[in-house]
């Protein structure tokens, strides 16, 4: 089942990149009591996300921030060294948490993977953008052949 819109965000744990390495940080960590913008894109590195999703969020950092927003995240199914190499490559710096999903488990709990077998990539996680408060999600959106429904000026109605 698919996660929408006024429905509690399912339990699970991400990796991060830390200045000593690898670490976890629980949906607890990243939600509770803060408004929060996820996106998600189908792999770090490749063409649109790198181009067009990741640097719409860098960006309109500033924009985002000024809604209210405590945290912006990307997540991946990607592992953690990947994604923090891609943070560096997209100079984030500490706009943008990088969130690497390894196996896909959390994009599976939201009923958001993306089976991508056929082109060799594996099962993936959609690309979506959602606004969070409080492990909520209040706003919710899934690319559906556009990535602009998920970049930050759709999703915080920046434009």
């Amino acid at each position: 089942m698919t996660i929408k819109q006024g429905d509690k965000l399912p339990a699970g744990t991400f990796k991060t990149m830390g200045a000593e390495g690898p670490k976890e940080i629980s949906t607890d960590d990243l939600f509770k009591g803060k408004k929060v913008v996820l996106f998600s894109v189908p792999g770090a590195f490749t063409p649109t996300c790198s181009k067009e999703h990741l640097p719409s969020y860098v960006k309109n950092y500033d924009k985002v921030k000024a809604q209210g927003v405590d945290t912006i995240a990307c997540m991946s199914v990607n592992d953690v060294f990947v994604m923090g190499a891609w943070g560096k490559d997209q100079n984030v710096g500490d706009k943008v948490l990088m969130l690497a999903d390894g196996s896909g488990d959390y994009a599976k709990k939201l009923g958001l993977e993306l089976d991508l077998r056929d082109k060799g990539l594996g099962v993936r996680g959609k690309r979506f953008s959602m606004i969070v408060k409080d492990g909520v999600v209040e706003k919710l959106s899934v690319d559906e052949g556009k990535y602009e429904l998920t970049g930050a000026e759709a999703t915080c109605s920046l434009n």
